[in-house]
């Protein structure tokens, strides 16, 4: 078994080891990613890597005109090195010298034979007599026998740190590969997108370049024939002039019977010339390039990245943590800056009783479906009460909202129901009834959006008990004409929340399948995500959800008490910081601000920024 201090000392050379040669750094350069390694290893790596890349994270570098040597040192790390290579075991001293050390300093004559307790110094007699007069004096072996439990506890206490220390080099050692596993996977990412926008330019380049040869070649044809009829026209013209010239310089006999052929030819074109000569309408295609500044790749989002052994060490009751609270405290008042959450539990303007459903106009107003109120409430984006209007129906009866959508004319659709009855209703923003649509009785909760390409209203619908439902999406036209179902071929059982993004694309949350389906515009099935858990890209009864102006998607992650982002793939992001025990309803706001409701707490929250 491994000595302690050989088990440490291998640590200390694993961490001052090159990850190339594997050996103690030589000669240590640091890039300027703050990966170290030996200069010679890194002059063979350049040699064969153009453009030179760094072993570890693959960033590029511009090596210096003095190539490899002409790199910074990494002279702490040289230290170290050097430091344990003149570390070498102490041979057993010979019997001479063991006796020669056990005489006194002051007395060379005389052997160490006593051990002044007070002094904690050997000493021989004669120094007994002298500077340790009255001391309390022991032999030395047993001075040594009395202390040897005492350092074997502080080497103990040392080796302990020691192995903090080391503890937390590892978890580095984990993050950095974390890090570098995440840079290389982001960059894959951004290459495959670059590329797929690539070719979808080239497309449309070729589209465009299609277009204008079209439009080219129509124009070429109208302008040949065109030339094609003109110049049959001023051949028969020039030919009868022609002829006519022949015979009047003839002083030819047939000049009456010229006369008759120009007047006829003549009086043909006469009348023809002016519908001839007119130009033919061509229309030329001009290129209108659009803002390139606005050209969108993507975006590059930052979240905390942890590494699998990084863990709290308490070490001699000390504890060590390793997630940086001071700095996260930081993060989180920051954050807390760029939001406003207001609210909370009451039936006065600007309180709520479970806020169902949110939605954001064009002109920057929030919509809140306060349902056990049964009204809409309004605010600003700054969180400042607008007005507010009951949900009543025809004959004055009050209906429970539980969900809101925007159409194309402002107006608003609320989803809701009474007693045993439920109904899609579409008020203006001052409350009027303008229409109301039966709807299937069902104890569940609906959700509405609206497809601002045709107006058509889609709506959820479970039916059954939890555990035995199943769900549907119904489409319907402003009128109420029921146009079309979709969701039961994919095993939707309990739909809640629908959005449409910017492509048409309708997105659904199913909250007893935890997972999220994705249809195109034309409702055909594209794919879904989720799945039931709470690792990362994992849901648990999922509510509401919302899509930006990239695509991203948001999720309210109701069961794991959090907002997650996906991409428009559904492969997740990160986690959105909002504090909320219940995330219930979310919505995007036009210029990006995210606003979640707080089922628990019956407050809304508006992210400035996520």
């Amino acid at each position: 078994m491994a000595s302690p201090q050989s088990s440490l000392g291998e640590q200390i050379r694993e961490e001052l080891s090159c990850s190339i040669c594997l050996e103690l750094f030589t000669r240590p350069k640091v890039l300027p990613c703050m990966h170290t390694f030996c200069q010679d290893c890194l002059g063979d790596h350049a040699r064969v890597r153009k453009p030179f890349e760094c072993p570890n994270c693959r960033l590029q570098v511009t090596l210096p005109t003095q190539g490899v040597p002409g790199l910074p040192d990494n002279h702490l790390v040289a230290n170290l090195c050097e430091r344990i290579s003149k570390q070498v075991k102490l041979p057993v001293n010979p019997p001479e010298q063991t006796q020669s050390q056990n005489k006194c300093i002051f007395h060379p004559w005389e052997e160490l034979k006593l051990y002044c307790e007070q002094c904690q110094l050997s000493v021989c007699t004669e120094c007994m007599g002298d500077l340790h007069a009255g001391h309390r004096t022991t032999t030395p072996k047993k001075a040594s026998q009395e202390r040897r439990a005492a350092i074997q506890e502080l080497v103990s206490e040392g080796r302990n740190l020691l192995e903090t220390y080391f503890t937390f080099l590892r978890s580095l050692r984990d993050k950095e590969k974390v890090l570098n596993k995440h840079r290389q996977q982001t960059d894959k990412n951004i290459y495959h997108t670059f590329n797929e926008m690539l070719q979808m330019l080239i497309d449309l380049k070729d589209t465009l370049l299609s277009e204008v040869d079209q439009t080219h070649r129509q124009n070429m044809t109208a302008i040949e024939g065109q030339r094609e009829m003109v110049l049959t026209q001023v051949s028969d013209l020039a030919a009868v002039c022609d002829s006519a010239e022949d015979k009047l310089r003839q002083d030819g006999m047939d000049l009456p019977g010229q006369e008759r052929s120009l007047t006829q030819v003549i009086g043909k074109y006469r009348t023809k010339a002016p519908l001839s000569l007119v130009p033919i309408q061509t229309r030329a295609a001009v290129f209108h390039p659009a803002d390139t500044r606005t050209l969108e790749l993507g975006q590059v989002t930052l979240y905390s990245v942890r590494s699998p052994s990084m863990s709290t060490v308490t070490s001699h009751g000390v504890m060590y943590d390793s997630k940086y609270h001071l700095q996260e405290d930081q993060e989180n008042h920051h954050h807390q800056l760029e939001r406003t959450t207001f609210g909370g539990k009451g039936s006065e303007k600007g309180k709520f009783d479970r806020p169902f459903g949110v939605v954001v106009s064009e002109d920057g107003e929030v919509f809140v479906a306060d349902r056990g109120n049964q009204r809409i409430q309004i605010f600003t984006l700054q969180g400042t009460f607008v007005s507010q209007f009951e949900t009543v129906i025809s004959g004055g009866q009050n209906i429970s909202p539980q969900n809101v959508a925007v159409d194309t004319e402002g107006n608003l659709w609320v989803v809701g129901n009474h007693g045993v009855a439920d109904f899609a209703v579409l008020y203006t923003r001052e409350g009027k009834v303008l229409t109301t649509i039966d709807l299937q009785q069902t104890r569940w909760s609906r959700g509405v959006a609206i497809d601002t390409r045709t107006n058509n209203i889609i709506i959820t619908q479970t039916m059954g008990e939890w555990g035995f439902c199943c769900g549907e999406l119904q489409v319907f036209r402003p009128d109420g004409k029921l146009v079309r179902t979709l969701g039961e071929e994919q095993g939707m059982k309990n739909p809640e929340y629908i959005t449409v993004d910017s492509s048409g694309n309708i997105l659904v949350s199913d909250c007893e399948n935890s997972s999220v389906y994705v249809y195109d515009e034309d409702t055909n099935f594209l794919f879904s995500f989720g799945g039931e858990g709470s690792r990362e890209g994992q849901l648990t009864y999922p509510r509401g959800i919302c899509t930006d102006s990239s695509g991203n998607i948001v999720v309210a992650d109701w069961g794991n008490s959090c907002v997650q982002l996906f991409d428009r793939r559904g492969r997740f992001l990160k986690h959105i910081n909002t504090d909320m025990r219940q995330p219930w309803a979310v919505a995007m706001a036009p210029h990006g601000q995210l606003i979640v409701t707080d089922d628990a707490n019956n407050t809304v929250t508006i992210l400035q920024r996520y």
